[in-house]
């Protein structure tokens, strides 16, 4: 994002590492211990919310049969049965039904963090920074030896030197190194990139170019190129904002960014409608993220109680410690004469994007700052509906748009054939989205987890480990 000035420090971390010598980092909470996929389960009497194609926003009094991990059948309440001899039958009466949610952008640590996301019924995850370790954790989870929601990631973010440099960045100055780095993140199993906002464009244009030689999936920050004093308020970018549409972009992430880079910065509501059809004609998704922003607008207002909220814990304490700056630095800001007018403008840039026509995926930025894995998806979906989306139309986001635009296969839709991962919620999101928050029950790839076993992967969210993750860190920055 715009506003970070530096993610890890390779001294701390260094230091953090020999501090914990010696210590395990091999262990994850016992929550995710992998559980039996339910033979059949019979959901009956739902409200049920499929978002399928041409169905009703919402159907009661539905069944919807699971066999093996796939949604078998649905059908009226009453109407469906099952030949397994253990069916589960859920009564599903006052509840509701739909997919999983799927948060396209967010930042995995550790293991425990997978909790977090199942515990508030995201199924699927879209990790935006490559570490040696999130490649095999992908394979972990898709074989069934860790519970977690599906799994994938990009590979280290590709940006060049410049303002918004971080530690964890792999650095690429021409087009030479840059066709290296792809070539070395194909190699390592990685089939997704990250770029960000100082690419050169030498090195910029060659990642473009690898990629699609390799079928590589390419998202993030829009490249502005050099950054020279006076930018962007006295003179242009360095690469205009409009050169990089049309490119081959999957998502363009960050609306700030949009704003950021598209306006230089001008909240300017006509000009903002005139950049979203262009965006919407040139084919590139958008992941909002307005709960980054407005997240740290909450903490300046609140003069840093937000930190501590409910939940906050199981934000990497690693990266708490790493980061406290940060933390600082926003709770001592006064948000009135900058921060809360661009909060408010997001808002109505969001709607602008959704109005022309531009594909937009539901994002959290979790794991960094103080954006809660798992709980983050309904603030954003609450920040969505503010912006005038429908509840529907925020849930879309969230389901069949990620599941679309990222490759989540045969997920995002409640339909014959589709892979069962649900959420059964108490109340009605169609009348107050933030019912999604806590389900009364999951299921992940046809495991049913139940209220008990969703309360201990609430625990089991909390249960983060600095040992794990600062010889993660280091052997990310030892990799670069």
């Amino acid at each position: 994002m715009i506003w970070r000035r530096g993610l890890l420090s390779l001294g701390a971390l260094v230091l953090l590492a020999a501090i914990w010598l010696g210590v395990s980092a091999t262990g994850y909470p016992r929550a995710l211990k992998p559980a039996p996929v339910s033979p059949a389960v019979l959901i009956d009497n739902v409200r049920l919310v499929s978002m399928a194609p041409d169905a009703p926003e919402a159907e009661e009094a539905m069944a919807v049969l699971v066999v093996n991990g796939l949604i078998e059948d649905i059908g009226a309440a009453g109407s469906l049965a099952s030949s397994a001899e253990d069916v589960v039958v859920i009564d599903g009466a006052g509840k509701t039904l739909m997919p999983g949610l799927i948060d396209a952008h967010v930042h995995v640590w550790d293991e425990a963090e997978l909790a977090g996301y199942l515990a508030h019924g995201v199924t699927g995850v879209r990790n935006m920074s490559g570490m040696p370790f999130h490649l095999p954790l992908q394979q972990r989870i898709e074989e069934g030896r860790i519970l977690g929601p599906d799994f994938v990631t990009t590979g280290p973010i590709l940006n060049s030197p410049g303002a918004n440099q971080q530690d964890n960045h792999q650095i690429v100055v021409t087009g030479e190194e840059a066709r290296a780095a792809v070539a070395k993140q194909y190699d390592e199993g990685y089939r997704a990139l990250k770029v960000y906002s100082n690419l050169r464009r030498d090195a910029y244009s060659a990642i473009m170019d690898e990629a699609s030689k390799r079928g590589m999936s390419v998202s993030g920050h829009t490249p502005e190129g050099v950054r020279e004093d006076g930018m962007p308020y006295d003179k242009p970018f360095d690469i205009a904002f409009e050169e990089t549409l049309g490119r081959g972009f999957t998502t363009i992430e960050h609306v700030e960014s949009i704003v950021w880079h598209g306006l230089r910065d001008e909240l300017d509501d006509e000009a903002m409608r005139a950049l979203a059809e262009k965006i919407a004609a040139s084919g590139e998704a958008v992941t909002p993220t307005l709960i980054a922003h407005a997240n740290l607008v909450r903490v300046a207002e609140s003069k840093g109680v937000y930190l501590n909220r409910p939940g906050a814990e199981t934000v990497n304490p690693l990266y708490r410690m790493l980061d406290k700056g940060t933390f600082d630095f926003w709770s001592r800001m006064d948000p009135a004469p900058r921060e809360a007018p661009r909060a408010a403008f997001y808002l109505k840039a969001t709607k602008a994007l959704y109005d022309a026509g531009v594909p937009l995926v539901a994002g959290t930025d979790a794991g960094i700052f103080t954006n809660i894995p798992g709980s983050a998806m309904t603030r954003e979906l609450e920040l969505l509906v503010e912006a005038g989306l429908s509840p529907y139309e925020a849930l879309q986001t969230a389901t069949v748009n990620s599941a679309k635009v990222l490759g989540f296969d045969k997920t995002g839709v409640i339909a014959p054939g589709y892979r069962a991962n649900l959420v059964l919620l108490d109340g009605n999101p169609l009348s107050d989205v933030g019912a999604v928050e806590n389900p009364s029950a999951v299921m992940i790839r046809g495991v049913w987890l139940d209220e008990n076993r969703l309360a201990a992967l609430r625990e089991g969210a909390a249960q983060t480990s600095v040992p794990r993750t600062a010889k993660r860190a280091v052997a990310m920055l030892r990799d670069l």
